[in-house]
């Protein structure tokens, strides 16, 4: 099927789904709209020709044979932007309307719907913070997809073109999808933060600390694809080893030894998993708080 996808939003995301989908050839035409009179600095719109995409400020009618519109805003603006588009006219016969939250249902679509969109949502489970390389990054990642039936067959075809991989995902569900990816994602770099802090406080240079830690990092995400969560863990708690974590939990802040703790009493099922001495992982328990 031919795919000419209007995408509303020229943020972060927006760019680089586009660019995802330009990359791979999924789209004979794409379109933005956005709020200022000229697009974003940005590789799509300075191709001039088939391979970028075309702006224009919206909104705006959309051509009528559109097969997917994409609003690519942020959840706060959704339900706005959703009544803007329904005011531009009925839907293009077979158009489905996805949006790209994580955590939200389809019900800030809703006058998209009663303008005759089949509505849907499409997240992508990646990181964006630059919308200049990002593309890459989409391309052969996961995608949260629910909706009407129409919407979820047009968000899977995008995703299959991307090479990625559909999660149907229960809308009563979104939200607890939605807080995995900030574990896996944000609060990934929280722990990061302590770790470059934790090294700076034991003698590490500044500009050494990150350095440092992200080759471990990778290490660790290496043995994770290639092992499996359990087989992957390594380290005191792994180990069954008290009088280390003694050692960690007598120079840290107290608040530095709650997170310690809590994250701690998470591994403990997984080193049991791994095969960890149940009166090793008793003991463990006892010095992290279980």
């Amino acid at each position: 099927m031919t795919e000419n996808v209007v995408i509303v939003g020229p943020g972060r995301m927006g760019l680089a789904l586009g660019t995802a989908l330009r990359q791979e050839a999924a789209v004979e035409r794409l379109t933005y709209q956005g709020r200022g009179s000229e697009p974003p600095p940005h590789p799509l719109f300075d191709m001039g020709d088939e391979r970028g995409a075309e702006y224009r400020m919206g909104p705006y009618p959309l051509p009528s044979d559109t097969t997917v519109l994409i609003l690519a805003v942020p959840d706060a603006k959704l339900g706005d932007v959703a009544y803007d588009m329904s005011g531009q006219g009925a839907a293009p016969p077979g158009c489905a309307a996805l949006h790209l939250s994580g955590a939200l249902s389809t019900d800030a679509l809703g006058p998209l719907h009663a303008a005759g969109y089949a509505v849907g949502s499409m997240h992508p489970l990646q990181s964006v913070a630059d919308p200049w390389s990002a593309g890459d990054r989409l391309v052969g990642s996961a995608f949260a997809v629910a909706g009407e039936p129409t919407a979820v067959n047009a968000a899977r075809r995008l995703v299959d073109a991307v090479g990625g991989r559909v999660l149907l995902i229960p809308t009563a569900m979104r939200p607890t999808y939605h807080a995995a990816a900030v574990f896996a994602s944000n609060y990934l770099i929280a722990l990061l933060a302590v770790a470059v802090r934790l090294l700076q406080d034991a003698g590490v240079p500044g500009e050494d600390a990150l350095p440092a830690i992200l080759p471990l990092v990778r290490g660790t995400l290496d043995n994770v694809q290639k092992l499996g969560v359990p087989a992957a863990l390594t380290g005191p708690i792994a180990r069954g080893d008290p009088d280390t974590i003694r050692l960690h939990l007598a120079r840290l802040s107290a608040e530095d030894r709650e997170l310690y703790c809590a994250l701690g009493r998470e591994l403990l099922p997984l080193a049991r998993a791994a095969g960890l001495d149940e009166r090793r992982a008793a003991e463990l328990e006892g010095l992290l708080g279980a």
